[in-house]
């Protein structure tokens, strides 16, 4: 790959592509802990249940950190919208039909070729009675357009995305003429929302103006994900402080969050009954303890300086490739997880190496559909 800069290219942040490699890794070791987390026998078992959600809990910042680089290379947006839009859309878009139309049907087809229940939730372990329907696998592909389903988990991140990318010219105008003492205002209110989701569960339903006919309170409007993406432009183009105050401020700050994260998630799954949503919610990525872990990783990131020529091509490429990495790795988290086992690998590290042969195996086969004309309508 060429490394000469052009006039009409930027020279590449390089601590970019350390960071998205980091997030990448995290969002596969993410899906990698399903196997320990998804069924209530998993649960049931200490060491299985101690593992599941200690990784589980550390590895929370893995999509916040998504939004603040989405954030800090977007915002402010230098296009007119409508060019904007045409450029970014689709090249999301049409990876993300064709590869939830390949999550979606192969249930299906495992089931086809002779392959048993067991084997197919051994690749998708949220769903424990998968169906060998065709129909069942055309009426899913025809939901994708309004929802995801179990089969294709990850996918959920690509609405929201998109979302992000529709908002993003709006957002803009507003933070081209900001301050950056407003910018720092705006995180305020965005921050006070991030305690919402446990004032619902643990204080009253409804807050701020919500009740049964109304969603839309208070601080809806400061609420989601945008609050990552104006904090990823803030903190990227802020002045780096010295490494001793960042480590002083940010370990602390990471330990307290996971410390939330995991002992929040623990006492959630203490209940037997607990709902899905109850057992999310400390890993909800909107709330104030995956904040507090997320900002260390984004800063501690901006002090990468990788200066082997061949570990920044690899990273160049692993970015150029990270989308369709995202698309697909979700196909090899459960093989990779009894490759593990079945290799007694003790159970401490299976996560990490399962993380390992699925990132490999992921970044492989993206690397080789890479090489085929219009590719990019494929990984992205």
């Amino acid at each position: 790959m060429d490394s000469k800069i052009t006039p009409l290219q930027k020279p590449r942040i390089v601590w970019l592509d350390v960071l998205r490699l980091v997030a990448i890794l995290m969002v596969i070791a993410c899906h990698c802990t399903d196997p320990f987390n998804a069924s209530p026998e998993a649960r049931s078992n200490p060491d299985i249940s101690f593992w599941g959600s200690a990784y589980g809990s550390l590895l929370r910042p893995c999509v916040p950190l998504f939004v603040m680089m989405t954030g800090f290379l977007l915002l402010p947006v230098r296009q007119d919208a409508s060019i904007f839009y045409k450029k970014r859309i689709p090249r999301v878009l049409f990876p993300f039909i064709i590869w939830s139309v390949l999550f979606n049907l192969a249930p299906w087809f495992i089931q086809l070729v002779g392959g048993s229940k067991e084997l197919v939730v051994d690749f998708f372990p949220w769903e424990p009675n998968p169906s060998a329907s065709f129909a069942d696998a055309a009426r899913n592909i025809a939901m994708i357009p309004i929802h995801f389903t179990i089969y294709a988990t990850p996918m959920w991140y690509v609405y929201t995305l998109i979302g992000l990318y529709l908002y993003l010219p709006v957002f803009s105008a507003w933070i081209e003429k900001a301050s950056d003492k407003a910018k720092l205002c705006f995180l305020s209110v965005w921050g006070a929302t991030l305690l919402i989701p446990y004032l619902m569960v643990f204080f009253s339903k409804y807050l701020l103006g919500t009740c049964s006919w109304n969603s839309f309170g208070l601080l809806y409007y400061f609420a989601g994900f945008n609050g990552y993406m104006l904090l990823g432009h803030y903190l990227g183009n802020m002045e780096k402080p010295s490494v001793r105050k960042l480590l002083a401020i940010g370990i602390p700050m990471f330990l307290a969050g996971f410390a939330m994260t995991y002992t929040g998630f623990r006492y959630m799954i203490s209940d037997p009954n607990v709902t899905e949503e109850g057992m999310e919610l400390f890993f909800t990525y909107c709330s104030p303890n995956v904040v507090m872990m997320t900002i260390p990783i984004f800063m501690l990131a901006r002090y990468s300086d990788i200066k082997w020529t061949t570990a920044k091509h690899a990273l160049e490429n692993i970015t150029t490739c990270g989308f369709g990495i995202y698309c697909i790795h979700y196909f090899f988290v459960g093989p990779s997880y009894l490759l593990a086992r079945y290799i007694n690998i003790p159970l401490a590290m299976v996560i990490p190496v399962s993380t390992i042969l699925a990132f490999l195996c992921s970044w492989g086969t993206v690397f080789l559909l890479s090489k085929l004309p219009k590719s990019k309508y494929i990984i992205g």
